[in-house]
């Protein structure tokens, strides 16, 4: 079965957002205001096997104008229900450090379980199970009808919560972000992230990982979006196309 996984430490980064009054559209610098929800749901599959889904959700609240927590979770099926999976599960604190006119910066703290249950393993099996600490930033600029962000983040993996020991592993991501508004409806998103892991660099040069997609506004409240994305790895010696590329769509409302 081809993995359907959502969630990874691009999608920390890359969530649904906004560029002027907190409207949600895609933008990568997106922040709820305070006492505003947002909901983005995704559902998406892969060339590869276009019998298996993954849906993912996330659900955030804007605690202040600079502080919102969020809660992302995903679940997939192959082979029309045979098989069925809880994939992942994470909570997320982003703090607004920087908004000074169009630049902005970001904090992110995020934890996240890395395989929660499935119908051939039970719930949290100790086997299975990674759990994945992250601390990164992003900062970027808005302008009236575009967006560019990078960011940075490191993050930890390992088999107990709390346990920091030599048999984790330490993954450490820098990417960039980008939007255009194409019109008041329509805008275009793109990004890119490179990932690596600190522990064994000679045997295992990480991989890149790339998406672009297309966002429709319904209204300042809502949208719908269509998106691709694709990996590279770097195992041989020679970037390599992985075999195939996922899709998906997505919905975002703010309330």
């Amino acid at each position: 079965m081809k993995k359907i996984a959502l969630t990874s430490m691009l999608a920390v980064f890359a969530v649904s957002g906004a560029y002027a009054a907190n409207a949600i559209d895609g933008n990568p610098l997106y922040m709820p205001g305070q006492g505003h929800a947002y909901s983005v749901t995704s559902l998406e599959s892969h060339s590869e096997n276009t019998n298996a889904f993954g849906l993912n959700e996330e659900f955030g609240f804007g605690v202040t104008n600079k502080l919102a927590v969020a809660v992302d979770t995903t679940v997939s099926e192959d082979e029309e229900f045979d098989y069925m999976a809880w994939d992942d599960m994470s909570i997320k604190a982003t703090f607004r450090a920087l908004e000074k006119g169009n630049w902005k910066a970001d904090l992110i703290g995020a934890y996240t379980l890395g395989h929660v249950w499935d119908d051939h393993r039970p719930f949290l099996a100790e086997e299975d199970t990674g759990y994945t600490w992250t601390l990164g930033a992003r900062a970027g600029y808005v302008a009236s009808n575009w967006t560019v962000a990078g960011h940075v983040a490191f993050n930890y993996l390992g088999d107990e919560s709390f346990n920091w020991n030599e048999e984790g592993e330490h993954i450490w991501a820098l990417g960039l972000d980008a939007q255009y508004l194409i019109d008041s409806n329509w805008n275009l998103v793109a990004g890119v992230e490179y990932e690596g892991k600190t522990d064994d660099w000679a045997h295992d040069a990480g991989e890149w990982n790339g998406y672009f997609g297309v966002n429709y506004n319904i209204d300042a409240t809502k949208f719908v979006g269509a998106y691709v994305n694709g990996s590279m790895a770097h195992d041989t010696g020679d970037w390599e196309w992985e075999d195939g590329f996922g899709y998906g769509i997505k919905f975002g409302i703010q309330f």
